[in-house]
């Protein structure tokens, strides 16, 4: 693709460099050769653009580079204009349309056009899968299903009963949809008795979905994923829950039951949500962090349990401090001692 063309397609400028040269690929700052494409938005790996081979550069507006050499294509984020010529290059892939010949599929099953279905794929009875669906071997779909045009499915996946998946979604492997819900009763004899989970799982158009990643179905009404989450690998999310449209869960996080997500909040990595509880919208928690309680909307919040990202930062390094602080104290102390004794003599 000539340069000129890929600066048109990525929302990008050509502002030096030979529109007619052909890119042939898109490539990190130091794997990048003669023919590929980089870029640069962390003004932390400034020195290695002087050394790249690539043959152009996406740019920040404000950023600059000592290699008059390397084109450059100018963006508002180049990062994003990175991310479009990747999807460029690397459209992609799907199998050819058929089914299995190993596939199990019931009979009152709706299957739309141009779909793949692999190998060892079992789809269980009324479920109703969408046009251009691909779903991969060794998935497991039970009854009463819907799966929207356009999905992707990857091997290993389950998905249970009821479950409503929309268009352009994709999980990725060994998810498990529309699972029970963690709910227990206890008795009279104090024992355990499980709490029927008889509600579903709502997957919304252009989720995303990680592997190893749990999504529980509601205990009764409903858990709803919203239009363009993205959900990381082994995220758990309970019972009842929902996720607002946007929201980034990061791995290793967990949402208790009924926890409710609003849109474009961010979950980073490890983050703790405690049953019944609301996150606003445009919030951020950052790694490691949980709360038991409420969290306001735009709020940034840190630690365990989360408060506000400064005064946690303003605490962390006090807490740093701490251990010389206790050696002051003694210090202090044994001079209070010695003070009283000598008056007292």
């Amino acid at each position: 693709m000539k340069l000129i063309e890929l600066a048109e397609q990525t929302n990008a400028v050509l502002e030096r460099g030979d529109p007619n040269v052909e890119i042939i690929r898109a490539a990190g700052l130091d794997e990048a050769q003669h023919g590929d494409i980089t870029f640069l938005s962390n003004p932390k790996y400034t020195p290695r653009a002087r050394d790249t081979g690539a043959s152009a550069i996406y740019l920040n507006e404000n950023a600059e580079i000592d290699n008059d050499a390397i084109a450059v294509l100018r963006a508002k984020d180049s990062y994003l204009a990175f991310t479009r010529a990747l999807r460029l290059f690397h459209p992609e892939q799907r199998p050819q349309s058929g089914v299995h010949p190993t596939a199990a599929i019931d009979r009152s099953a709706q299957l739309g056009n141009n779909i793949f279905i692999g190998a060892h794929v079992s789809i269980a009875a009324n479920c109703v899968i969408g046009n251009n669906v691909c779903i991969h071997p060794n998935v497991t779909i039970y009854e009463n299903t819907s799966i929207g045009d356009d999905t992707v499915i990857h091997s290993g996946v389950s998905i249970r009963e009821n479950t409503i998946i929309g268009v352009r979604v994709r999980i990725y492997n060994n998810a498990v949809i529309g699972s029970d819900g963690f709910g227990y009763a206890k008795d009279e004899r104090k024992s355990w008795l499980k709490i029927p989970q008889v509600g579903r799982c709502v997957i919304e158009d252009d989720v995303e979905i990680g592997a190893g990643t749990c999504i529980d179905k509601a205990s009764t009404g409903e858990s709803r994923i919203r239009r363009g989450a993205k959900i990381d690998n082994l995220v758990q999310i309970g019972h009842s829950c929902t996720v607002g449209e946007d929201a980034l869960i990061c791995a290793q996080t967990g949402l208790a039951g009924s926890s409710h997500i609003g849109a474009r909040v961010i979950l980073a990595g490890q983050v703790g949500i405690a049953g019944h509880l609301t996150v606003g919208d445009d919030a951020i928690m950052t790694a490691g962090s949980a709360t038991s309680h409420d969290i306001a909307p735009g709020k940034l919040m840190s630690g365990k349990p989360a408060f506000d990202n400064k005064d946690w930062l303003r605490s962390t390094a006090a807490f740093r401090r701490l251990g010389g602080m206790a050696r002051a104290n003694r210090e202090m102390e044994k001079r209070i001692v010695a003070l009283e004794t000598d008056s007292a003599k």
